[in-house]
């Protein structure tokens, strides 16, 4: 699995929002200055997430986009397996993007076998993981201590 730019946006994105209080509406030029997206591209990654169900808009002067469901509600491998497709680092091994390989026998390849446990451990790790859990790293991230340590030198 490999994580495109749209995928890291949308992530991005779902975090702001999960950020902001449950009714907030907020608007795409918000999220776009505060992690630096370019508004074109938002708005169509925004769009594709409300086609999916995972946010909600509100058109018009006071409009913009809220989380449609509680932040631990939504798991962070179903936002990328709506984006990016499989897990998977081979189609061979995707439980819900299966692609035939060219292996002479599928049971015994020993490439197979081993990608089969990276993909249970990316889509272990990815069920388990909610964009409350992004918006919790976040919050722990922008909270750093000052050690009064002097990099300068």
């Amino acid at each position: 699995m490999k994580l495109s730019v749209r995928g890291e946006y949308a992530l991005r994105a779902l975090t702001v929002l999960g950020q902001s209080p449950r009714d907030a509406v907020i608007r795409i030029q918000a999220i776009s200055e505060q992690e630096n997206i370019p508004k074109r591209f938002l708005e169509q990654i925004l769009n594709e997430l409300r086609t999916a169900g995972f946010v909600e808009s509100r058109r018009g002067v006071a409009g913009g986009y809220r989380l449609s469901r509680a932040p631990e509600s939504i798991p962070l491998a179903a936002v990328i397996r709506h984006l990016e497709g499989k897990l998977a680092p081979v189609g061979c091994v995707s439980v819900k993007f299966y692609e035939r390989c060219n292996c002479p026998d599928e049971s015994r390849c020993a490439l197979r076998s081993v990608m089969k446990e990276v993909r249970d451990a990316i889509a272990g790790l990815l069920e388990n993981l909610t964009v409350a859990d992004l918006v919790q790293r976040a919050d722990a991230l922008r909270i750093k201590p000052d050690l009064g340590l002097d990099y300068s030198i």
